[in-house]
């Protein structure tokens, strides 16, 4: 039996309570209190996660920026210092090997930070095809990271306002962390890397500010609501970043990269299937793997805490993928109808 991984905030989450379980080789907190609690925390204040189980990975050296615009789906000529981007690690048949985000320390250095399921995947992809004058090191060992999430995140860490995908040094609570103004629930907030040694301090002080502990289960319902994509369950390998939706990560006309050819390809004729997104039009929750009658199947599925009402993401034939598509889900054995809808499925205007 695989012995999981434990962040070095495993005893904070223990003695707060939380439900541990397996996560990517990771024994990772699901909820505190309750998964809807935590989702709500999010959406009108502050939580924060543990997610220093994801990788990181520095690639550095003269040619390290001309290395990862071959490797990397998006246009990093577009990335100054200090600033980041989200993009794919494509293989040759334009399936995505990873979906992470790239910040630019200086001219010659990057720092990537990868989902942890692909760390050793994405390292090893990248380590084999490192050029001389490039090195690729995994620093995930060294690092925690802790995503302060909500409208009210930066707030109650004492941070300033920045714009999104930019990160500068910073200090909360006399711990100096790496802050990154990025996330993945669809709200304002931030990451903050810190040291290993540091984490359970960090996550101290940024608890003594009233920031909520939140598990996985609000990480997936939060990031379902705003329809980003789950590598594992909506993008694989196997699945090309056009039928995904991702083709606006792709720097298609710009550059050369690692089965760009193959993803022109499919833009140009069109795709077979793409990924939609759906909310229930029945009492039913959807769940990965279930079928949709119509053609193809759910790869993410939930109840959405702010909608009442199941959604989820799934690919159907490209015909069948408009907006206000009516498709049918086998939930159990029984059909249940939903309704295509547009992205992101849930819109802070709408409740306001």
């Amino acid at each position: 039996m695989q012995t999981l991984q434990r962040t070095p905030l495993h005893g904070r989450h223990l003695a707060a309570g939380a439900r541990m379980v397996p996560f990517a080789g990771w024994e990772m907190p699901v909820q505190y209190e309750s998964v809807i609690a935590e989702h709500r925390a999010v959406r009108a204040d502050a939580g924060v996660f543990d997610v220093s189980h994801m990788g990181e990975l520095e690639v550095e050296g003269p040619r390290a920026h001309e290395f990862l615009q071959s490797m990397l789906s998006n246009d990093l000529d577009k990335v100054s210092p200090g600033g980041a981007q989200y993009t794919l690690l494509t293989n040759e048949r334009g399936g995505i090997v990873d979906d992470l985000i790239a910040y630019r320390l200086d001219e010659f250095r990057y720092f990537l930070v990868v989902n942890a399921s692909n760390k050793e995947a994405a390292f090893a992809w990248l380590k084999e095809r490192e050029p001389r004058g490039v090195e690729v090191s995994d620093r995930s060992d060294e690092y925690a990271l802790l995503a302060v999430q909500g409208p009210r995140a930066l707030e109650r860490l004492g941070l300033p306002e920045a714009r999104p995908f930019t990160f500068a040094e910073g200090d909360v609570g006399g711990i100096e962390v790496m802050v990154n103004r990025t996330g993945y629930t669809g709200e304002r907030g931030c990451e903050l890397l810190a040291l290993v040694e540091d984490a359970p301090a960090l996550w101290d002080r940024v608890l003594g500010r009233g920031v909520v502990p939140c598990g996985l289960g609000a990480r997936d319902t939060l990031r379902l609501e705003v329809c980003y994509p789950l590598h594992g369950n909506d993008i694989t390998p196997e699945t090309d970043a056009i039928s995904a939706g991702l083709g606006w990560v792709c720097a298609l006309e710009e550059k050369e990269f690692t089965g760009a050819g193959e993803l022109r390809r499919v833009k140009d004729e069109g795709p077979q299937r793409k990924l939609v997104a759906f909310v229930m039009e029945e009492r039913a929750v959807p769940r990965q793997g279930m079928p949709i009658a119509e053609g193809g199947e759910v790869t993410s599925g939930t109840h959405s805490p702010m909608l009442d009402a199941g959604i989820g993401m799934g690919y159907v034939p490209a015909v069948l993928a408009a907006p206000e598509t009516t498709i049918t889900i086998d939930v159990r054995g029984r059909p249940r109808g939903a309704r295509i809808v547009k992205k992101p499925i849930y819109k802070r205007e709408e409740t306001a």
